[in-house]
């Protein structure tokens, strides 16, 4: 039961009050900070949250020959030494967003040696999306020893399809694009608000395209970039986490610095529970005041209700008056919180994709384990509204995700704390 390292200690029966401030978003960052070895010139973002898959990638960064700086959310990267065209197996293995520097090192140096990625494991997540359409633009590929290999001349624009609107394939083609021979046309593309991000960055570097938020991304090659000056998203699932938070735990929490149509599916889904929820400019009032009442949920890419949201919504509809359904369409292993989650006192039957939620009174505390990044914040807001104390293990998972998760979350009223297990 008691994973490695680190714990979360939740007094239960919590109601949270008060502000919460949305953190850079972690998705949005990733892309964003690989898409600056697209040029030799100075990039700063602003906005880029303090978490472990961030300093991982300011790592393979590194690594690879650049000058990484991070202090107070502001990162600045030059990648004018960048030498190096392999990234280590020790660094791929602990996210899988570091295939991000396919893309931009094929574009820009013609060759790049990456191990096969690792993160959270959720589902197969094959990476073949990423390599058909390099190929297509010229990569050659080979592949052993669990690294893969690429090189080319010159990569050249061509239209590609994509099989399933992968973020991550988008996001690699994308930045493989801009600096590719003539023009590039992804279609099937991912839509999701960090996509549309890496697009607003790579054209304030000098890339042109067009498209990104839609099916279809457009992207006219140029032979060289420049620095910029790039702000982050708010973070979409942090702030959708919060909300579920006030809503779970019957208080009144307002989540500031939010992009409101983000995070429309996860606002109607708690409308249709019966919260209240109040949107004003770029912030979010979630309100819920009596026991809420049971929905059905069917995740989808985006603009579809997101994946990155289905273990939270678990959590509240736990303990809603009623029958709940859930549909997991996007990932085929994102159900290991069920087993956590009936362990405290959850009613819950997988069928398939299907996750039949049987509503109870209240959850019981209870000691759990963070299969994931998303599955961790599930069971801490479970542990917020459940009867009795909490500890939630490897929480390494969840520090991935959550910049200042406990900081946050006790200023809100919650009595949480971290503690580590003696070795």
């Amino acid at each position: 039961m008691e994973g490695d390292g680190k714990y979360y200690e939740i007094k239960g029966l919590a109601k949270l009050k008060g502000e919460v401030k949305i953190s850079g978003s972690k998705n949005a960052s990733l892309p964003v900070i690989a898409a600056s070895l697209l040029t030799d010139s100075e990039v700063v973002l602003h906005n880029v949250p303090a978490l472990n898959d961030v300093f991982l990638m300011k790592q393979v960064l590194e690594e690879l020959g650049a000058k990484v700086a991070l202090e107070n959310g502001n990162m600045v990267v030059n990648t004018a030494d960048v030498s190096k065209f392999e990234t280590r197996f020790e660094l791929m293995n602990k996210m899988r967003a570091s295939i991000y520097v396919m893309g931009p090192m094929l574009a820009r140096f013609g060759h790049v040696r990456v191990a096969m990625p690792g993160g959270c494991a959720i589902g197969s997540r094959p990476v073949d999306y990423h390599l058909t359409g390099l190929e297509k633009m010229g990569a050659k590929l080979t592949m052993d020893h669990g690294y893969i290999e690429a090189k080319c001349n010159k990569l050249v624009g061509d239209r590609i399809y994509l099989d399933f609107p992968s973020v991550g394939a988008t996001a690699n083609l994308m930045m493989a694009g801009v600096l590719a021979e003539g023009t590039t046309i992804i279609e099937n593309a991912a839509e999701e608000p960090h996509i549309q991000d890496l697009a607003w960055f790579l054209k304030s570097i000098g890339g042109r395209l067009s498209g990104a938020g839609t099916k279809t991304i457009t992207i006219h090659g140029v032979t060289k970039l420049h620095g910029a000056s790039h702000q982050m998203i708010p973070d979409q699932i942090e702030a959708g986490t919060f909300m579920v938070a006030g809503a779970i735990t019957h208080g009144n929490v307002t989540v500031e610095n939010v992009q409101i149509k983000d995070l429309r599916p996860v606002i109607v889904k708690l409308i249709e529970a019966g919260a209240q929820v109040k949107e004003s400019r770029n912030e979010v009032r979630v309100i819920a005041k009596k026991k809420l009442k049971p929905i059905r949920i069917t995740t989808l890419p985006h603009p579809g209700f997101p994946t990155d949201m289905q273990p939270q919504m678990m959590a509240l509809l736990a303990t809603a008056d009623g029958v709940s359904m859930i549909k997991e369409t996007v990932w085929e292993n994102r159900y290991m919180h069920v087993a956590e989650m009936i362990r405290m006192g959850a009613d819950l039957k997988v069928q398939g994709t299907t996750c039949v939620i049987e509503g109870v009174d209240s959850l019981k505390g209870s000691k759990v384990v963070a299969p994931d990044l998303r599955a961790g914040a599930a069971l801490v807001l479970a542990g917020l509204s459940a009867d009795g104390d909490t500890t939630v293990y490897d929480i390494i998972h969840v520090e991935r995700g959550y910049e200042n998760f406990v900081e946050k979350l006790n200023a809100l009223g919650a009595d949480m704390k971290i503690a580590e297990s003696a070795s």
